[in-house]
């Protein structure tokens, strides 16, 4: 699922970017480290951006059987 991300952070951001993933038994979250300047591109307008990244990492999660949130932190 990190690859996922990867894949989507890699073609929005221009700069670089970190991502840690945690895990428990019944959730996984991915924390993303993004430079200030790039941030709005991955929250967008409204959220909308970051809700439908959520959205496509759901569906893996939900064949997956797990549970997924992501956090948005400046780098």
């Amino acid at each position: 699922m990190k690859e996922i991300l990867t894949h989507i952070l890699e073609n929005i951001l221009q700069g670089p970017f970190e991502i840690s993933e945690e895990s428990s038994d019944e959730m996984t979250t991915f924390n993303l480290k993004i430079n200030k300047e790039e941030i709005g591109k991955v929250i967008g307008k409204g959220g909308k951006t970051i809700n439908s990244i959520k959205n496509v990492l759901k569906i893996k999660a939900i064949r997956d059987g797990i549970r997924i949130d992501i956090q948005v932190q400046e780098a």
